[in-house]
């Protein structure tokens, strides 16, 4: 009986490679590819797009009002009967008027200043899209790195369920040549069979990271990272504030709630426009000529109005409002730093210790096994070893991947990843 559940066991782990080859092959990108495919089909992002054009459509109205314009008319005018006295007719029974006006601002500083407060517009609406964009970019990065972290411990049970099956057929060829027993051997199964579920489990949380890096891709379907990606630690220096896409938004937010402010005063300067209008009447009469133009210049000047005081007042705290949204960015923006850069300090030191506490436990198992082999100790202790190394090596993975999360999260934190 036990030959057979040996069998059944051995063959259980040696057909799944074939089942999981026979499933549909997942789609492997690589990490840039990842962080573009990501930025191009995120619905956030072309939503942020949106609000670039926005703001351009809105300096170009502005422009429009600085700009001529021109309008044409006909009018066909009917009356009764053709008005005049003895034999002359001063007004036409039916008469067509053709008529042209063309105006243009000649002084409109109010309006003027409007383009430049749109061009600001459209930088803040760039800036803010690129900081979408850094915040798309990161979350796909670190579900890249999610995956990567997944597959490192898939890697690790195989290896444990590698050395539980090893232990698993010494003991059963000792039970059959009489020197091994029972006992032993239901162990080293029990020991099998947990890595075979913990295997399980971790492939499942693999799945599961593929399914969520092909969510952040658009893509229908799970999507598996390729390979581990290198993050260059920068240097500490205090230039990385000016790169950080948040801080750069609200800066240039401020700049432009400023310019808004400084031209508050245009709206007293006075205004002044030209307009030209042609005319031609068919037919004509005594009292109205063929043909006729217009030329009128106009010039007005606010006396007494509360409104841009109004005005004033609210562009003032705009820019209040702004200078503190900045000072709360720029605060965080250097915890974030500090908090990144002492993870990475950490985060190394925990990985060097983790990776000396997993080849320790290699060489534990190794000289257990080899004592277990000559008779020297029980399987208790054999398993144990196996145990404590899988669990080491599970420990070193999670202090990789802590590790590269760290020098990612610096990347980010310094706004060095965009």
């Amino acid at each position: 009986m036990s030959a057979v559940w040996r069998m059944l066991v051995i063959a259980g782990v040696a057909i799944w490679p074939a089942v999981a080859a026979g499933q549909t092959p997942v789609r492997t990108v690589e990490f840039d590819e990842a962080v573009r495919l990501a930025v191009e089909r995120n619905p956030t992002m072309s939503s942020a797009t949106t609000a670039i054009a926005r703001a351009d459509a809105l300096l170009q109205q502005s422009r429009a009002a600085l700009m001529p314009t021109v309008n044409a008319s006909v009018t066909s005018v009917t009356y009764d009967s053709a008005r005049g006295f003895e034999d002359a007719v001063t007004q036409p029974r039916s008469q067509v008027l053709f008529g042209a006006s063309a105006s243009m601002p000649i002084f409109a500083a109010e309006a003027r200043a409007r383009v430049g407060q749109g061009r600001d517009n459209v930088d803040v609406a760039r800036l803010a899209t690129a900081e979408v964009r850094q915040q798309i970019a990161a979350g796909t990065a670190r579900t890249y790195l999610g995956v990567i972290a997944a597959r490192r411990q898939v890697e690790v049970n195989e290896r444990a369920i590698e050395s539980a099956r090893a232990h698993l057929d010494f003991a059963e060829k000792r039970l059959e040549g009489g020197a091994g027993s029972r006992l032993n051997q239901l162990r080293a199964a029990q020991a099998l069979s947990r890595d075979e579920a913990q295997l399980e489990n971790a492939r499942f949380a693999l799945h599961q990271a593929q399914e969520a890096l092909g969510l952040m891709l658009a893509e229908d379907g799970p999507v598996d990272a390729g390979t581990e990606p290198t993050f260059d630690v920068p240097e500490a220096s205090d230039a990385w504030l000016g790169d950080r896409p948040d801080v750069q938004t609200q800066t240039r937010t401020i700049e432009a709630a400023e310019r808004v402010l400084q031209d508050s005063w245009k709206a007293w300067l006075p205004t002044a426009s030209v307009s030209f209008a042609p005319q031609a009447v068919a037919p004509a009469s005594a009292l109205s000529p063929s043909a006729s133009w217009q030329l009128s210049v106009n010039l007005s000047q606010r006396l007494f109005d509360r409104r841009p005081a109004a005005d004033r007042a609210l562009r003032q705290v705009a820019v209040t409002q702004a200078r503190f949204v900045l000072d709360d960015v720029t605060l965080r923006a250097r915890s974030e730093e500090r908090i990144a850069r002492q993870a990475l300090t950490s985060s190394e030191r925990v990985l060097e210790a983790s990776r000396r506490a997993a080849e320790q436990a290699d060489q534990v198992l190794e000289i257990t096994t080899a004592a277990f082999e000559v008779g020297a100790t029980t399987n208790l202790e054999v398993i144990d070893a196996q145990l404590a190394a899988r669990d080491a090596a599970t420990t070193a993975a999670f202090a990789e991947d802590a590790a590269r999360r760290a020098r990612f999260d610096l990347l980010v934190a310094m706004g060095r990843f965009k």
